[in-house]
């Protein structure tokens, strides 16, 4: 394999968050004051920011169970993918959802956030075929990914279908859950998966 030339394993969680709210408030004071001004976009993206920061911490407690995860991955069109995870039971694109106090309801199809229909479950679908392609087309054989919500902070979570297309899943529980799911993975094929997946012209094309 190629030397890389720029290493994904090198992001910090909430990278692609942290860099939204620098354009949206060069100044650092502004942008400190305006976290704390209810409503403001700020203070929306840096709620998204402490979500993605606990969903890193849960992941970080696969490693003893032989999986790796990479963070804030930049797709072309301004896109990223919050959190990768690849283990044993497979390969995981995890969004990152922080609904602090507000109550997640998730059905077959459509998620709703006290009683309002979201986009989460289409985009995080959309998210893990375009995941699956990028790392296909580099790994040469197909890469099946499955798409994972991380629900941050919510007062509580209902989930109806026995077997979701979108994982969706309290963050206290992320790491328990992905760790006890069936092996379809050997070792040498996650550490492949992973050195393809933090090379960052997998994510060029």
């Amino acid at each position: 394999m190629q030397p890389l030339l720029s290493d994904l394993a090198q992001n910090r969680p909430g990278d692609a968050v942290r860099r939204k709210i620098q354009e949206l408030q060069p100044n650092p004071v502004l942008r400190l004051i305006n976290r704390w001004v209810p409503g403001s976009e700020i203070r929306s993206w840096s709620a998204g920011l402490t979500g993605e920061l606990i969903t890193a911490r849960k992941l970080d407690k696969l490693k003893r169970y032989g999986w790796f995860t990479l963070h804030a991955i930049q797709r072309p069109g301004g896109a990223d993918i919050d959190h990768l995870a690849i283990g044993p039971a497979g390969v995981f694109a995890i969004n990152s959802k922080r609904h602090r106090g507000k109550t997640v309801w998730y059905g077959d199809t459509a998620l709703t956030i006290n009683g309002s229909v979201t986009r989460h479950i289409a985009i995080s679908q959309s998210e893990a075929r375009r995941t699956s392609r990028a790392l296909s087309r580099r790994f040469g054989v197909d890469v099946p990914v499955r798409p994972v919500i991380s629900v941050v902070h919510a007062a509580r979570l209902t989930v109806k279908s026995a077997n979701p297309p979108v994982l969706v899943l309290e963050v206290e529980y992320l790491d328990r859950v992905l760790s006890g799911l069936s092996p379809r993975l050997a070792p040498e094929q996650v550490a492949r998966i992973y050195e393809v997946a933090r090379d960052a012209r997998t994510w060029s094309g």
